[in-house]
């Protein structure tokens, strides 16, 4: 036995009972026998059993996956790991996490099934509008612009177009609105210039007002298909814009020698012709003529005393008609009818009834003027004829000449007829009666 052996031995002898002091020598000697005899068999299967195992490990090494050899082995099989507990001490059946752990407030995952909307607090909704694509742009903006030309508010066409989602169709709104005017009146033109200066800054930017304006002179060749003079109203609309600070001061410039189409370049000489001009002379923001109900009242009386001084000085009907027709007043047409009959009160010619008269009567038999509307001009003068006998002192006698002739045309009813006022005339008798007034 080796000097191991021995420590084995005594240690195992020193944990076997206490030795009595009065056993006999021989007793003694066959004790320690004993033991020793035991350690040696102890220290021989321990060594025999750890020989084995090595030669089995070497010779048949196990995977690090493989369970082999450890059922009952609780130790982890991947090789790894401290020794320490599992989970850090937090797993096992009805443990509620490591000891000494305090879990905080957690936020609840939307698609928990315990998850209870109403449990959050409050809730803010937020509405989502898809952007607008060229279909939808055509479907909202058109009627949108339709019902504009009839109120003529621009700013409620600036909340509607604030509520829309326009994304890149931001150009689009100008395209449709100058697309519809051309096709229009020129009081629908001069509402869609309007329309382009105020949206300038709260929807839309000059930016996007040149980008529909650049796509507008592209398409010249189809929009005369349908609008022969969409060049010349395409440059006044240009212009107009250029004047109201809706495009940049040098638009112009950048079409300088780049332009092939001859459409495009008449639209850009129209507009560079009329910021050309002196406000002295014309001003832009008269470009589209005088007409509908958004000019002044006087502003009308004025065109209208033109129309008819002209047609005093021509006799062309057909251009009369025109001109009245442009004005875009139809509610407002009784004033010629009481301008037309002043004017002769006042010109007391014999031409300027006739003419007077057929003027009304073709303006009646084209449908411009109705009943209502010459009643109430001709019943206009019929009051104030007392003030126009101050100084015309033939009114009288002029008015019912003009009456009779319209009433002969057809023009007027013989109730407006019999309503005209006449001065009955006055003659005395000699002196002999006494001064009495003969009836």
């Amino acid at each position: 036995m080796g000097p191991g052996g021995n420590e084995v031995l005594e240690g195992e002898a020193g944990s076997e009972e206490e030795v009595p002091r009065d056993w006999t020598p021989q007793e003694k000697a066959l004790h320690e026998a004993k033991v020793r005899a035991k350690a040696k068999h102890r220290i021989r299967r321990t060594s025999s059993r750890d020989s084995t195992r090595e030669s089995e490990i070497s010779e048949n090494p196990a995977e690090p996956l493989s369970p082999r050899g450890k059922v009952n082995d609780r130790k982890s099989r991947m090789g790894k790991g401290r020794g320490l507990p599992k989970k850090g001490g937090a797993g096992g059946k009805g443990v509620w996490g490591a000891p000494g752990q305090v879990y905080g407030d957690q936020e609840l995952d939307a698609r928990d099934p315990n998850y209870d909307e109403s449990d959050q607090g409050y809730t803010v909704y937020q509405k989502v509008v898809p952007e607008l694509d060229e279909v939808g742009l055509q479907k909202n903006v058109q009627p949108m612009v339709q019902e504009y030309f009839e109120h003529g508010d621009t700013a409620e066409v600036i909340a509607l177009l604030k509520e829309l989602n326009l994304g890149t169709q931001s150009p689009g709104v100008a395209r449709v609105a100058v697309s519809l005017a051309l096709e229009g009146k020129a009081s629908h033109r001069e509402l869609t210039s309007r329309l382009l200066s105020d949206l300038v800054g709260k929807v839309l930017k000059p930016e996007d007002i040149g980008r529909a304006f650049n796509t507008m002179l592209t398409d010249l060749p189809d929009l005369i298909l349908d609008t022969p003079e969409a060049p010349q109203m395409l440059g006044q609309f240009i212009a107009r814009a250029v004047a109201d600070h809706a495009l940049p001061l040098n638009f112009l410039d950048r079409y300088k020698g780049r332009v092939d189409c001859e459409h495009a370049r008449a639209a850009l000489d129209r507009a560079a012709v009329l910021l050309r001009i002196k406000r002295e002379i014309i001003r832009l923001d008269n470009v589209w003529g005088v007409g509908g109900g958004q000019r002044p009242v006087k502003h009308l009386i004025k065109e209208m005393n033109l129309l008819l001084q002209e047609f005093m000085l021509s006799g062309q009907v057909e251009e009369a008609e025109r001109c009245l027709r442009d004005l875009e007043v139809p509610h407002f047409h009784h004033e010629v009818v009481y301008e037309a009959v002043v004017m002769v009160l006042e010109g007391s010619a014999e031409g300027r009834v006739i003419m007077a008269v057929r003027l009304l009567k073709a303006l009646w038999e084209s449908g411009l003027i109705t009943l209502d509307q010459m009643n109430r001009g001709f019943q206009r003068v019929y009051g104030e004829l007392p003030d126009l006998s101050l100084d015309v002192p033939l009114a009288h006698v002029v008015l019912e000449k003009l009456v009779d002739l319209c009433y002969q045309e057809g023009i007027i009813t013989q109730q407006l007829r019999d309503q005209c006022p006449s001065r009955g005339r006055k003659r005395f008798v000699s002196e002999g009666d006494g001064g009495r007034i003969k009836k």
